[in-house]
């Protein structure tokens, strides 16, 4: 922690920037200090109704790309209220055969990716019928069960569990743990567990919220229309839409890229609406799973427990009832978010005047930068290393927790970035007020898109946290970004 010597606290203002300059080119300027560092890898889990709407097929396509960052620990074919007698487990090993004739061209890109051996042996399935009816005595499957095998696997890291459809497969599981473990032993193996579903797909969902309150539990319930996730697929006013168009996806991910773009399966009802239940996995530097108030690529979410009036109850559900929640859940959060604009002339990236302001923007914010991310991966599949794009590396020159005293002024700096590529670098330093304590957006004293920019803490009479974020894009084709997240703690 970096905390201002107690006799600045007393200086007058300029004399005290002048100083703080002069410290912080000696002591930020010192490389290494905050040297990017692999982030962990998530442990996940996935539960899909694969073939009720071909957004699972997409996002599977999508996901594979990325199991070389996130260890995949399951794929199982389910129902849902959309597919209540049936489950495909053959469609998901069609796509791991695509996989498996692009593996050798992504190894070339990326380490870590693992054989499509392995992930076949990660295809399980549920039961083919719906919701609670598969929920009870003798309702076991072979899906619950590996769900079972991964939770009680020695691993202290949590499991998270990304429903894409209906998840009874999972409250079976949990079912089983009550029936045949102690209290403790339960208790221990649910704070194992995190759980992101895409709405209720059928009525075991608000049964495991009754019935296990202690269960981190990420959802957007009821209407379809009041859901986070939309905001993936949402065509917004004033924004430019083209990385969801369907142009966009059949020149980028679907043609000419290989056995997994062609069966990446055209827009039927909404574009990939089950990746947000892992997009928050994929290590970027800008989320912190554990952490889902803080925001990132999949959306931003707050524990709290919503009003049934807030849940759109009588939107769509597809047949699934919406009740009124019983506790608190992490679910829509709102961020007021301004878009920055390039400009053709002076300062190349400024402040828009724009605003948007609800939950579907916690999501759509990123949305250009992990559709380009996609289609980075897409690329890896079948071109050389010299051919394709790779993110940039973001590395900081102080520490990631830093102190300061209320009103002083402080550097953030990230002159130690570069680009795996050789290609220039674009900076976006901003203030993301609601992942912090204060209400207000703190704002950036110098141009916001320099590498390395100051700013003045505000005047506070408690201790207040803030979080700043620097956006790094390279200039290759398609444009990548990572981040780092710097949480400042103002002192009074």
């Amino acid at each position: 922690m970096m905390t201002l010597p107690r006799f600045l606290r007393t200086c007058a203002a300029t004399w005290c920037f002048a100083l703080l300059a002069l410290l912080s080119a000696d002591v930020l300027s010192k490389p290494n200090v905050a040297a990017a560092q692999p982030e962990l890898r998530q442990r996940l889990l996935v539960l899909t109704d694969i073939e009720a709407d071909p957004d699972d097929a997409q996002t599977l396509v999508r996901l594979l790309h990325y199991v070389n960052v996130i260890d995949l620990e399951g794929l199982v074919a389910t129902t849902s209220i959309h597919q209540q007698a049936m489950v495909a487990p053959e469609t998901i090993h069609k796509i791991i055969d695509g996989y498996a004739e692009v593996r050798d061209n992504l190894i070339k890109h990326e380490k870590g990716y693992p054989k499509a051996k392995t992930l076949r042996a990660l295809v399980k399935q549920g039961l083919p019928v719906y919701g609670m009816q598969g929920v009870g005595p003798k309702q076991d499957s072979e899906g619950s069960d590996w769900i079972i095998k991964a939770l009680e696997r020695d691993d202290e890291r949590p499991l998270w569990i990304s429903v894409w459809g209906g998840p009874n497969t999972l409250a079976q599981a949990l079912y089983r743990l009550r029936e045949t473990k102690s209290t403790d032993e339960l208790q221990r193996l649910i704070a194992k567990l995190r759980v992101y579903t895409i709405s209720d797909q059928d009525d075991s969902g608000p049964w495991m919220r009754q019935n296990f309150p202690e269960l981190f539990y990420v959802v957007s319930p009821g209407g379809y229309g009041a859901a986070t996730w939309t905001g993936i697929s949402s065509v917004v006013d004033g924004i430019d839409s083209t990385t969801i168009s369907n142009q966009w996806l059949a020149d980028n991910i679907q043609q000419s890229h290989g056995p997994l773009g062609m069966l990446y399966p055209d827009v039927a009802y909404g574009v990939e609406g089950d990746t947000p239940a892992w997009l928050n996995l994929i290590p970027t530097g800008l989320s912190v799973p554990e952490q889902p108030s803080w925001g990132g690529w999949g959306g931003r979410y707050e524990l709290y427990t919503p009003k049934l009036e807030d849940l759109d109850p009588k939107g769509f559900t597809g047949g699934v009832p919406v009740a009124a929640e019983t506790r608190p859940i992490w679910t829509n959060a709102v961020d007021n978010y301004t878009p920055p604009i390039a400009r053709p002339f002076g300062r190349a990236t400024g402040q828009g005047s724009i605003a948007f302001s609800d939950f579907r923007t916690t999501l759509w914010r990123w949305r250009d930068e992990f559709q380009n991310d996609f289609a980075a991966r897409m690329d890896w599949g079948t071109k050389s290393y010299a051919e394709a794009n790779h993110p940039p590396v973001v590395v900081l020159k102080h520490p990631r927790q830093v102190s300061v005293t209320s009103g002083s002024y402080f550097h953030l700096d990230a002159r130690g970035s570069y680009d795996p590529d050789g290609d220039s670098l674009q900076y976006w330093w901003f203030n993301y007020p609601e992942a912090g304590s204060m209400k207000d957006a703190v704002a950036i004293n110098s141009a916001e898109n320099m590498v390395r920019v100051h700013v003045r803490a505000p005047e506070v009479e408690q201790p207040e946290q803030l979080h700043f974020i620097v956006k790094v894009t390279d200039r290759g084709l398609p444009p990548l970004t990572r981040y780092e997240r710097v949480i400042v703690t103002v002192e009074p």
